[in-house]
């Protein structure tokens, strides 16, 4: 069943060591762009973590973010080199002594020594990137039943709206052979009348002729069936599974063309109408389509 693109999804993991709240948001989009909001010390896990997100999507624009809270430093990698402050300070207590001064040491300048501090930020712990990634899937899987719950409403009301454009299709089908009567009994006349102001000999060849000529111009016959073929292909497509959008959007172009050709051909009041009406409940149809994957 397809899917719409617009969803959210949320899940959040508490443990002894950390907290973390995963979220996805997902709006429409003509390709699939994800963009990511993660701590620094995270982005090395990011690519991976585009390819796990890929397999739930191929089009649309998703936001990814993550809330981070370590209560433990040593999970993040981050160590202060105790041996060598120590080592620093006797130092400088030496050096104090030797002036006949007493060394007072100031640790808010102490914890700004770069030198003194230890980062193995670019791999993360591994049970936290190991719990990061359980979440990112468990906020993908509620992402993606909230994107199926919208899409099954979509391809409901869709469905509805295919029928009412087959029931239209159908009433211009109908329309079509009084349209061709019509026409033909007035091109008779009309050629009758022409002849006789100009006192001219009435031919049933030619008669003939221009019937056939008319009745090729307004038939719609092809048009019609290829617009039922259309409008059965897509629903299929929309009962069926997969990525269906592009193809969707494909096949309403095509609808849309041979409508309108139904209604160039016709040239008849109740047939233009008719595919008015059908053009409007279309457009909706397509505003719909733009939201499904």
């Amino acid at each position: 069943m397809p899917v719409s693109m617009t969803g959210f999804g949320r899940f959040e993991t508490t443990e002894d060591a950390w907290t973390h709240v995963w979220e996805i948001k997902s709006v429409n989009g003509r390709f699939l762009d994800v963009k990511w909001r993660l701590p620094g010390s995270l982005r090395g896990l990011e690519n991976g973590w585009e390819k796990v997100v890929r397999t739930h999507a191929s089009r649309g624009r998703v936001d990814v973010s993550l809330n981070l809270e370590v209560m433990d430093a040593g999970v993040l990698g981050v160590a202060f080199n105790e041996v060598m402050a120590r080592a620093m300070m006797r130092e400088m207590e030496k050096l104090a002594a030797s002036q006949g001064r007493v060394f007072e040491p100031d640790f808010n300048r102490i914890m700004t020594m770069s030198s003194l501090w230890r980062d193995a930020g670019n791999e993360p712990d591994p049970g936290l990137a190991e719990s990061l990634t359980r979440g990112l899937e468990g906020a993908l899987a509620d992402w993606m039943r909230s994107r199926t719950v919208e899409g099954e409403a979509m391809v409901a009301d869709l469905l509805a709206r295919f029928d009412t454009l087959s029931g239209l299709a159908r009433a211009v089908g109908a329309r079509v052979p009084a349209i061709l009567e019509e026409k033909k009994t007035g091109l008779r006349q009309r050629i009758i009348d022409m002849l006789q102001s100009a006192g001219a000999d009435f031919s049933e060849d030619r008669m003939l002729q221009e019937v056939a000529y008319l009745t090729d111009k307004l038939d719609v016959s092809e048009e019609l069936t290829r617009l039922d073929a259309h409008l059965e292909r897509i629903g299929e497509t929309l009962r069926g599974g997969g990525d269906v959008g592009k193809k969707l959007d494909f096949l309403i172009q095509e609808t849309f063309r041979e409508i309108n050709t139904c209604g160039n051909k016709a040239q008849d009041v109740e047939v233009s109408r008719l595919v008015v009406d059908f053009k409007a409940e279309l457009e909706r149809c397509r505003e719909q389509i733009q939201n499904i994957e």
